[in-house]
């Protein structure tokens, strides 16, 4: 039997399908201001027996598809469990919000937070800086940051004042990459203060889009100093535990 997972977030909507705990399918695609489109055309020729729906979209998906529906955080908890057995915290960095999450020795939950009132230190502030530095894309911001070793301090972590801050740098002569290194530095250091307050021991599974991020990825692990694992496929984490815990329904 196939049961697939569905992970509708804020910026990509993904889909994992599992049959007898096997992953058989796998596809990502943004998400737009039609959200129900882009589940149809990401499912079209997709075979599934079940499916449980996950993040923001998810009512709106289990409304129209007539599916089961969990948390974000609970699919992530799940996911990052199965990947990753000594996993005790998560730390998901998405397009718009940012989520840390604990767990006890059997990888049940504990706590967690959300930073989901404000694009500071997403996926989304992360792009708005590139383009301000006029950088082509996340990837190339990311390396020129891994470039320098001195970093310019950001103090707003506001995406409007941050940008507004990054543009004042430069004018006075600020160098691109030690600014780009500056602003993945604040974003980490946000993002772990979250964890920290929520999680404080433990290893750690970095998920979401902006674990894609080589800086960030490095930066966090530095100061961290514990262990922090990042999937193949960090975006799909979540769509995984959806489909894990549609295996243990349909059982």
């Amino acid at each position: 039997m196939n049961v697939a997972g569905l992970d509708i977030g804020s910026r990509t909507v993904k889909l994992v399908v599992l049959n007898d705990g096997d992953v058989v399918h796998t596809k990502k695609t943004i998400n737009s201001y039609d959200p129900l489109e882009i589940v149809f055309r990401l499912l079209d020729g997709v075979s599934y027996d079940y499916m449980v729906a996950t993040g923001y979209g998810r009512h709106l998906v289990g409304d129209a598809l007539s599916c089961n529906i969990i948390s974000e955080i609970k699919a992530f908890a799940i996911g990052a469990r199965a990947l990753y057995p000594s996993c005790r915290a998560v730390l998901d960095i998405g397009g718009q919000d940012t989520k840390a999450i604990y767990l006890n020795e059997k990888g049940e939950l504990i706590k967690f937070e959300m930073n989901d009132k404000c694009a500071a230190g997403t996926g989304r502030f992360l792009e708005i800086m590139a383009h301000a530095l006029n950088y082509e894309d996340i990837d190339e911001f990311s390396k020129a940051a891994c470039s320098v070793t001195k970093a310019e301090t950001i103090n707003s972590m506001c995406t409007v004042f941050a940008e507004s801050e990054v543009i004042s740098l430069i004018a006075h002569g600020a160098k691109r990459e030690e600014v780009a290194l500056g602003i993945h530095k604040a974003i980490a250091g946000r993002s772990l203060s979250l964890l920290k307050r929520v999680a404080p021991s433990g290893d750690v599974v970095f998920a979401g889009g902006v674990a894609l991020n080589n800086c960030i990825q490095r930066l966090i692990a530095e100061e961290l100093k514990r262990s922090v694992f990042v999937p193949s496929d960090p975006q799909t984490v979540g769509a995984y535990g959806a489909a894990l815990y549609g295996q243990t329904k349909v059982r």
